[in-house]
This record gives structure tokens, sequence and C-alpha cells, in this order.
């Protein structure tokens, strides 16, 4: 594998400033909070290698950095035309390719997504794989919740993981009763089940 050049730009929004990066095909690698700059380095280590990614300030606002603003702004399905380009396995791959099939204003239990990928036993993986997401927001595993509704762990917080749901139009008091399932994956946060996998 080649190096990589990701460009670096930051976004301040309600949630605290975002990191994006894009490579030299100005598609999304990353979109991470500011406060867990060593979680993204950990994971860009894991895809791509130690020392393959180099990552420099971008001089000029990217497209992407326009449509999460937008995003920001009220404009929810601005991020759904973002290209995204990840490295990670075919598994975590397929995970978050189902991600962005959720759609705003809707959240889907982890069983549920299991379910989807034709691996209903893979609930745990799937949560595994939903935790080492480094492209937050635009793949959204903030819609992913628990099989009795409840917000489970999220990488940048149970309190910005309400902000995302409420500011697409979730129903909060309603989510989780169309998505029951019999799987559950343990309360651990998405950092530490992101931890697990690349320890």
């Amino acid at each position: 594998m080649r190096d990589l050049l990701f460009f670096r730009e930051s976004l301040p929004t309600e949630i605290g400033n975002l990191v994006i990066l894009t490579d030299e095909q100005d598609r999304l690698r990353v979109a991470d909070l500011e406060d867990h700059d060593a979680r993204m380095h950990r994971l860009l280590r894991v895809q791509y290698g130690a020392g393959r990614v180099t990552i420099i300030d971008r001089g000029s606002r990217s497209a992407v950095w326009n449509s999460v603003k937008a995003y920001f702004a009220g404009k929810v399905a601005a991020i759904d035309g973002i290209l995204v380009e990840t490295g990670g396995t075919a598994f975590q791959r397929s995970v978050w390719a189902a991600l962005r099939k959720v759609p705003v204003g809707q959240t889907l239990s982890y069983g549920a997504l299991a379910t989807r990928l034709e691996r209903p036993e893979a609930v745990r993986a799937v949560g595994l794989a939903n935790g080492a997401n480094p492209v937050g927001i635009v793949v959204p595993c903030h819609r992913i919740i628990g099989a009795d509704g409840s917000l489970t762990g999220y990488g940048g917080g149970l309190q910005r993981k309400r902000w995302l749901l409420n500011h697409e139009g979730a129903q909060l008091a309603d989510v989780g009763r169309h998505h029951r399932t019999k799987n559950v994956v343990p309360r651990h946060s998405h950092s530490r089940l992101a931890d697990e996998v690349l320890e």
C-alpha cells in the first residue's frame, strides 16, 4: 500500500470542533471530534499502518467541509452525497456501508443492523465495527441504539449522540420500539469497544 496524504480541516459545531480529513480525491477519510484526536490517530495506524498517513492543513474549504457545515445548519440531508473512503476489514466496511443506509431521523438496533447484513449472530461484531468507525456523523453510527431503545455507548459521549439524534428529528421517546431484538451489545462505550478491536 502506498503512503497517503490527507488534508485536515476543523469545523466548529454545537457538539465541539470536528476534525475533517479528506484525501487527494476529495473523499472523506475521517470525521471525528477534536477532543478524540488520540483515538483518530490510533484508528489511522490500525487501518493504514504506522507512518503511512501524512496529514497537512488544507488551504481552502473543501466541498466536504461545506456539506458538513450545512448539516449542522439544519440541512441534515447535505451529508448524504459525501464520498467516503475507509480502511478497515471487509466486515467493518460492510457495517459502515449499512450505516449509511439508515435514514436521517431513524434509528436501528445493533441486532437489526446485524440482520440487515445477514449476520444475525454477529451483534457484538457489529457493535465493535460501529465503535471503530473513523467517519462519525457522515457514517452515522450515532443512529444505532440498544435493543431496548436506550442510547448505548457512543465514542463522543451520550450527550452528543442525543444532540445528533434530536438534530435529525429522531423521536427519542419512541426510539427502539419498532426495532426490538433479543441480542444486546454489552453496555461499553464505543470507544472502549473500538479499543478492544485495536489491541
